[in-house]
This record gives C-alpha cells, structure tokens and sequence, in this order.
C-alpha cells in the first residue's frame, strides 16, 4: 500500500483538475469570443460595403471617401486609384479573415477588410491567462488548510488508533453518520475494533478453560494415580503370612484404579483428537442397524433393563466405529441413569436432510439449567454414581465432538410432558437427502 501524504495527493489532484478546466475555459471562451469577433466583423464589412457603393454617385475625393469609410481600429479602407495611387490602410493580411473590394466604373478600388486579430480579443487573452494563473495559485494556497481541516477526522482515527495500542481499550469513535465516506470508515472502524476485542476476550476465556482443563485434569489423574501409589505400596509392604483374601482384594482395587486412570488417559486424547480434526472413515452407515447392536449390547450388560427401537433404515455418511462410541456413550449414560432396571426407548427418523437418532430413557432427567452444561469437559452432575462408575465426565464431550466432526450435533431436550428422563438427540446428514425418507416422529417414551 502507497503511503504518501494524503493531502498533498488530494491538493494536486484538485490542482491539476483546475488547471485543465481552466485551460479549457480559456480555449472555449476566446474561439467564441473570435468566431462572435469575426461575424461582427464580416456584418460591419458588409455595411461598409453597401456604403461605398452609395457613395460613387457623390464622386468624392479619396480623403473623403476613406473618412466617411473608415472605422478607426475595427474596419480598414484603402483605396487605389486608376493611376494607382494608393490612399489610407496597408494592404490587407493574407490572414484576414473577412475582406471586400468595391470597384468604381471609373476604375477606383476600394478594399474594405478586417485585421486578423482586435485589440479586444487579445485583451480578453491576456485577461484570461492573468485570471486563470491567479486563481490557480490562490487555488493551491487555499486546498493546503481546506485538505487539513477537511482530513481532521483521519487524524482522529489515528490518534485512536494509536491510543487503543497503548491500552487504552473500550475507545470508540462512534460516528454521528453512518451514511457518508468518513461514517462508514469510522462505523468499519469501529467494528474492527469490536471483533478484535471480541476475539481477544476469547482468547483470554478460552486460555481460561485451557488451564482449568488442564487443572480439572490433572486433579482427575490424581486421584487414581495416589490410589494406585497406595495400594502398590501396601501390596509391597505386606508380609508373606497377609491373609490371601485380603491380597487379591488389594490387587483388585490396584486393577481398577489403573483402569480408571486409563479410562481417564483415553478420554483426554481422543479430545486432542477431536480438537485437532478426527481422521474421519466416510462410509455409509445405516443408524437403524447401529442402534439394533447397541440395544443387543445393552440387553447383555443389563437384562432387566427394557430398551425398544423403532424407526426405519436411514443412511448417512459417516465413520462407523465414532459413531457406535456416540450411541454407547449415550447407552451407557442411560443405563446408569435407570439403574439398570428401568427403560430406555431409541428412535430413527429423519427430517429437514438430517438423520435423527433419539435416546430417551426413564431415569431422573437433567434439569434445564444443565442440559448445555454436561457437554463441558469434565462436568459431572452427580460426582458419586460418577465416580463409582469409572466415569471422567469427558464422555458427552467426547460424543458431541464426534458428531460435529461429521457435520451433524448432539443436544440434551427437554422431555415430553409427563415424562421426567433424559432426551438425547443426535443429528447427522443424510446420505442422499433426496432418496431418504421424510419421518415426523415425536418423543418416544420408554
């Protein structure tokens, strides 16, 4: 970007603009200041004319006749007699534009012309020359303090400008018009400066859940890892004669607390992952079949528990072991929900290009405030059943980034009148929107 002075290109600009004007001004005005000069010459030349011819029946002397012809500086008379003696004017220019010869029958010549440029006409040229130049300069002088004052709302901006740098943050120029060449300058600027601010006040909120992640997380690894550091010491200090059952019961403990502390691992980097962009298997998968396998895999692990599919085949694109771990996470969810007696309901359907995948289940429900809330990273909602279960509460933000990573969602709903579980929905586009079908299903309940 050219960065010279502002002023001075819009001074010169205005300048050379004058000056053309100015000189085409000067053009136009004196070709027809001559072409008004010679038509009032050729009128005159013709009245003289008309004169001279009158006046051969008077048989004047040619002193006479050159004053009564004769008009000073606008038209010139000379007459040439039959012996050719010559009286009044020179011979007329060959650059006379107008010039008209009376011819006496007893031989006398009078030539009637005009010169080729008045006094007047470059009197007004000389004019026209002497006005232009002044107003030129005079011009140039007054652009120099009119560009400055005009130009004062860009020293502003700049002063702005270099104030928020300093850290003066909040300054806004706030323009009075947003419909001028300065408005919307000051308004772009403005907003400029807005979604700067913004962004950096995300940067600082989202540097803020970064250290508390990594705090949150480091507290979640504590704890298991200071069981395991407990119980491997204990395991080490115990003598030979310690009752076996009391050993293998330690030896369980040390298991599950490794796993735990796993589970925790495993979670954290698959968020990497999905932070970083999941490499993604594009495949089609039908959600009908993968909810069949999810609810044969529930009915294993709780037999009491009563889980229903309904819906019909719906293809997306997607990977099909993301979103298994999607609908299991959500599974499993539900199951502890319930305590493995009560009923979970799975819905396909699909509407607006999108698959729909519901999961309802009869548990306690999640209360309004919290529906966004579980989908933060290492929220629990309820810490014991949490912490019994192994969970890390990285599970519901593990299976929204998944499903965004395929371009769909996962969101918490508020339940059915009459029915207090949870409402999962899972969005996904579809394969071929135009070949799927359309279903308008509601909230099942289970």
């Amino acid at each position: 970007m050219k960065s010279g002075s502002l002023r001075l290109r819009v001074t010169l600009s205005v300048t050379i603009a004058l000056a053309a004007v100015l000189i085409g001004l000067v053009v136009v005005v004196d070709a027809l200041f001559g072409r008004q000069t010679v038509q009032d010459q050729n009128n005159l030349i013709r009245d003289r004319v008309q004169l001279a011819n009158q006046l051969e029946k008077q048989r004047l002397q040619p002193e006479q006749l050159y004053a009564r012809l004769s008009l000073g500086g606008y038209i010139f008379v000379r007459i040439t007699e039959p012996s050719g003696a010559a009286f009044g004017s020179k011979p007329p220019p060959a650059a006379a534009p107008a010039s008209r010869t009376v011819t006496y029958r007893n031989g006398t010549r009078i030539t009637i012309y005009a010169d080729s440029e008045t006094r007047q006409q470059a009197n007004l040229r000389r004019l026209l020359l002497i006005v232009g130049i002044a107003a030129l300069v005079i011009t140039a002088v007054g652009l120099i303090f009119l560009v400055r004052f005009a130009l004062r709302p860009l020293d502003h901006m700049a002063t702005l400008a270099r104030s928020i740098a300093a850290g003066n943050r909040g300054r806004r120029l706030a323009p009075a018009r947003t419909d001028t060449e300065l408005g919307r300058t000051a308004a772009a600027f403005d907003s400029m400066l807005d979604e700067l601010e913004g962004a950096e006040q995300q940067a600082r909120r989202a540097e803020s859940r970064t250290r508390q992640f990594v705090a949150d997380a480091a507290h979640e690894l504590r704890t298991p890892v200071a069981g395991l550091q407990a119980v491997a010491e204990s395991v080490l200090q115990q003598n030979p004669e310690t009752d076996p059952e009391e050993r293998e019961r330690m030896l369980l403990l040390l298991v599950r607390e490794s796993r735990r502390a796993g589970r925790l691992v495993d979670d954290l980097l698959a968020l990497a992952r999905i932070d970083a962009g999941l490499d993604l298997q594009h495949e089609p998968v039908d959600l009908r079949h993968l909810a069949d396998a999810e609810a044969d895999r529930t009915r294993v692990l709780a037999p009491e528990l009563a889980v229903s599919v309904d819906g019909p085949s719906v293809v997306v694109t997607g990977d099909p072991q993301r979103l298994a771990q999607v609908l299991a996470n959500l599974m499993n969810n539900a199951r502890q929900a319930t305590g493995g007696s009560g009923g979970i309901a799975l819905t396909v359907g699909a509407s607006a290009g999108y698959a729909q995948l519901l999961v309802v289940d009869d548990g306690p429900g999640i209360a309004e405030a919290d529906r966004e809330r579980i989908f933060d990273r290492l929220v629990r909602l309820d810490e014991a059943r949490a912490s019994s279960s192994g969970g890390s509460g990285l599970g519901l933000p593990i299976a929204r980034g998944i499903c965004r990573a395929h371009g769909g969602d996962l969101r918490c709903e508020a339940p059915p009148p009459g029915h207090t579980g949870a409402v999962f929905r899972i969005s996904l586009p579809l394969l071929s929107s135009a070949d799927a079908p359309t279903v308008a299903f509601p909230v099942p309940t289970p």
